[in-house]
């Protein structure tokens, strides 16, 4: 059992006991609603979730829940310039967070859902500790995975996720068994849907006159023309 700090009406922080994390089996084309409804309490409740997409495993958490946010990156050992990224159902939500052109919309919808995080600008509407600090941008992912879009479906607003590479990895998890034994005292659920790939996702931004390659993954460079060499 580990402690969670919370922050407390005077603005010291409490203490909250977590408990090892819960562990779902979920199957990986036909997930389980009652399942997904036991996950999506979790995450309204301020739980990390650990969860398959169609690249790796993912950390993700409640959009509006900060707290959890901060756990998230001390996981990932990210600062606040490292993006996390919005996990949406499709594009209907993208105009709520960023201000997208036509041509890159085109190119977007072109390739979703798929393994890609797309770097772009951010609407005022972001909250400031979900964007870049100082380039006012945001990472927006439509992943390809029957589980994660189901959660999403429940939930009914975006996740914000993160890929799960634990420091000092390289290479991100995509066994939910290493993962429960690594982090069950700081995450609140596994998700087992069975292996993932071990690529983490494709990261363009899409902020300029023209794509650039930010981390290349799974997703195919072709429809932008980039190369692995453009990173």
């Amino acid at each position: 059992m580990c402690r969670r700090p919370l922050a407390g009406n005077s603005g010291q922080p409490t203490y909250v006991d977590l408990v090892m994390s819960q562990f779902f089996r979920i199957h990986p084309d036909n997930p389980q609603p009652r399942l997904i409804n036991q996950a999506v309490q979790i995450i309204n409740d301020g739980g990390i979730v650990a969860l398959p997409t169609d690249s790796s495993y993912a950390l993700a958490c409640h959009l509006d829940d900060k707290n959890a946010v901060e756990r998230i990156r001390r996981i990932r050992g990210l600062d606040e310039k490292q993006l996390l990224s919005l996990l949406v159902r499709d594009l209907s939500e993208l105009s709520n967070f960023a201000i997208v052109d036509n041509r890159n919309y085109r190119l977007i919808k072109s390739v979703t859902p798929g393994p890609y995080v797309f770097v772009l600008q951010a609407t005022k509407e972001v909250p400031r500790r979900l964007s870049h600090p100082s380039r006012k941008t945001i990472g927006l992912r439509v992943p390809n995975h029957a589980i994660t879009l189901a959660l999403l479906e429940a939930l009914g607003q975006p996740l914000l996720g993160s890929t799960l590479i634990l420091p000092p990895d390289t290479h991100p998890l995509n066994d939910a068994e290493e993962i429960r034994q690594r982090l069950e005292k700081q995450i609140d659920l596994v998700i087992d849907a069975g292996a993932c790939a071990m690529e983490p996702s494709t990261v363009i931004d899409l902020t300029g006159d023209e794509p650039v390659l930010v981390r290349p993954g799974r997703g195919s460079l072709e429809p932008f023309g980039l190369t692995a060499e453009s990173a």
